[in-house]
């Protein structure tokens, strides 16, 4: 299976996590295979959101100590001398791939990573997987329907089947136009090393040779050590067709390569902007509309702001009507924009403690001047965490109609033969403990107000 930010019986990995109405893309892409018959190795793999699991040990030494190793009577080399590769990244083929093993791959999915609800337990869903598998499923079509009745029964409208062409859509949520997933893992000496734990096969990246497991370096000379996952990935966009060089580490243990890989990212931008004069014919209101949440929305947006900011706009209309969501972290890092320092953008929580976390801004917002944000009942997801922050933290009013209510979140796993399940993995709240899901968010006001209004709404806004 492979998910920034997955879990799986076979082989799978997590493309994303979405956030729109029919699923909020919270990014994680995961590739772990092994035995389709061997329980306990499947359960082993489902601790990769830790990076844990068996280890297999190779040895490193110089071409010496190498020589004196290959004698019988060599003492074993000291711990600090071994490296460890993570089982998790291993592969095997899939050419053994059952119909029986790709639907225990989905119920695996389910069962480490699902959110739950009031009619989900572990007990029902491990006697629903008893029921499944207890006679053989002869094609593979029928292993699809079983897993679609499978999800269907959890009770939850955003946890479904993908067959491979839908999954293969999901293309356009790749962050960093060359087809891999990148996620922070902590490393032995305390720092933090980006490692690439998702890759789409026969997409640019692999392709080129990068491979589940390596660690990413460099891109184009530049050093990414202490960069997070998000900035890197958009160091390594760019024009569809250009090249972009990135040195890798094979796994753990492997050498150093520098690998030159050409972009072919599918995203369209999802901004528009334009200058206009204000209510009152003498200010400037710079006017944004973002259409959804994908790879390029928090770059384009930081264009249209420094552009609008140079032409004078005095404040901003921030145009979130019929944005179904996109990516969770895209949403995340746009409503960073507006924030000062140490300002929460949203809570989630989820069963896997990774997904239980605070989020806030790192650094000065980009503007200061008053946003105005519009909604609708299509605005949701990764559109309500913006509209929520910004709000939450008196930096916007809202205007328009209550809000979808989508506050849950999903991680797209695709699964051995390219189909792939969206799962809810976890929920968020809002900066002022709201639990917007079902419920959406009641605007300000239901017509755009003159900016005196806003100000005066400002005047008296309090965190």
């Amino acid at each position: 299976m492979s998910t920034l930010m997955a879990s799986c019986c076979v082989s799978s990995r997590v493309i994303s996590s979405s956030s729109s109405s029919s699923g909020d893309l919270h990014r994680n892409r995961i590739k772990i295979t092994g035995n389709i018959n061997n329980t306990s190795r499947c359960l082993e793999r489902l601790l990769l959101r830790g990076i844990a699991g068996a280890l297999s040990c190779v040895l490193f030494a110089s071409p010496s100590a190498l020589a004196a190793s290959s004698s019988p009577f060599s003492p074993s080399p000291p711990p600090s001398e071994i490296c460890r590769e993570d089982k998790v990244f291993q592969e095997e083929p899939p050419e053994s791939l059952t119909n029986e093993g790709l639907v225990e791959e989905a119920w695996e999915v389910v069962n480490e990573s699902f959110l739950g609800n009031t009619s989900w337990s572990p007990e029902k869903w491990l006697e629903k997987k008893k029921d499944i598998l207890q006679g053989n499923i002869q094609k593979r079509s029928r292993a699809h329907d079983i897993i679609k009745k499978m999800l269907a029964s959890l009770g939850d409208p955003y946890t479904r089947f993908l067959d491979p062409s839908e999954f293969s859509k999901m293309a356009r949520y790749d962050m960093t136009g060359i087809g891999i997933n990148l996620r922070e893992i902590p490393d032995d000496d305390g720092s933090v090393k980006l490692k690439i734990l998702g890759v789409i096969l026969d997409g640019p990246a692999h392709s080129a040779g990068v491979r589940q497991g390596d660690e990413l370096l460099s891109v184009n000379g530049m050093d990414v050590k202490g960069k997070s996952a998000f900035d890197v990935s958009s160091m390594l966009q760019g024009p569809k067709e250009t090249f972009v060089t990135i040195e890798v580490k094979h796994g753990n243990c492997g050498p150093i390569q520098s690998i030159r890989v050409q972009r072919q990212l599918v995203a369209r931008t999802p901004v528009f902007y334009r200058l206009e004069k204000g209510d009152d014919g003498s200010s400037l209101v710079g006017y944004i509309h973002i259409k959804e949440f994908n790879a390029l929305a928090r770059k384009d947006l930081l264009t249209a702001l420094k552009r609008l900011q140079d032409f004078g706009a005095s404040y901003y209309v921030l145009d979130l009507r019929d944005n179904l969501g996109g990516l969770v972290e895209a949403g995340i890092e746009v409503a960073k924009l507006f924030l000062d320092k140490g300002e929460t953008v949203i809570y989630t929580a989820g069963r896997d403690p990774q997904v239980q976390k605070s989020i806030v801004a790192e650094t000065a917002p980009l503007v200061t001047a008053p946003v105005i944000v519009l909604v609708n009942n299509r605005t949701a997801s990764a559109s309500e965490i913006v509209a929520t922050a910004l709000h939450d933290n008196c930096k916007a009013v809202l205007v328009g109609e209550r809000t979808f209510g989508k506050g849950l979140i999903q991680s797209v796993f695709e699964l051995h033969d390219g189909s792939g399940v969206v799962v809810t993995i976890g929920k968020y709240v809002t900066p002022s403990h709201r639990d917007i899901n079902g419920n959406g968010i009641q605007p300000d006001f239901s017509r755009l107000p003159d900016l005196s209004k806003v100000r005066d709404y400002f005047s008296h806004c309090q965190v």
